[in-house]
């Protein structure tokens, strides 16, 4: 598994292989299959040990900042295996493990958010942030595939200035501030949910 990774890290996941992972150890390929039948296999082993290296929220904690502190979580551990994130991101965590954990975060959300369909859909929504704001972090705009010819930075600063008047909170020193700013508003927008909801329940029942 370490071998895998460690591959992953240094050559992306792109070049991952049986054979790489093989040469790695000092041993035969087909030697690997007795541990791990498939690459993917392997690749579902690789995404159940990124979930498992997630820490839980301690109990203690209220249930609101029980989800805050599994939020945050989630992003650091796709910090933690930058280049495994893309293939986290995309996985249908429908192995054992996989479904455990998405067990446990919907477990964590319906804790503050007493309703079943409400409580679902912020469970999408809050993936929607976290898998965008994890891909953008470990593999997005700055590492991503630029155009042929790209502009320069005086046609942005003629052309666009809103986005050159913007760029100086893009960069890496503001990603805390920027992530704390969409947790705090998934934060917010269900407490607003969730009081709504209280008084649209006591009104029927007046």
């Amino acid at each position: 598994m370490q071998a895998a990774l460690d591959e992953v890290a240094e050559n992306g996941l792109s070049v991952l292989s049986m054979r790489r992972v093989a040469e790695r150890l000092g041993c035969e390929a087909m030697s690997l299959y007795h541990h791990f039948p498939s690459k993917q296999h392997l690749l579902d082993a690789m995404v159940d040990h990124m979930l498992l290296a997630t820490r839980q929220p301690p109990q203690e904690l209220p249930p609101v900042e029980r989800l805050r502190f599994a939020m945050y979580e989630f992003r650091a551990t796709a910090n933690m295996f930058p280049a495994m994130y893309p293939l986290r991101a995309v996985h249908r965590l429908n192995t054992p493990t996989g479904v455990r954990y998405i067990e446990s975060i919907l477990r964590l959300i319906r804790d503050v958010v007493p309703d079943e369909e409400l409580a679902a859909r912020y469970f999408r929504a809050i993936g929607y942030y976290l898998t965008g704001a994890s891909l953008d972090e470990t593999s997005g705009y700055a590492k991503g595939p630029s155009a042929a010819e790209p502009v320069d930075g005086a046609f942005i600063d003629r052309e666009c200035p809103g986005l050159a008047a913007a760029a100086r909170f893009f960069k890496a020193d503001d990603w805390d501030r920027t992530f704390e700013l969409g947790v705090n508003a998934l934060i917010d927008a269900i407490a607003r949910d969730v009081e709504a909801l209280a008084k649209n329940r006591r009104r029927a029942r007046t």
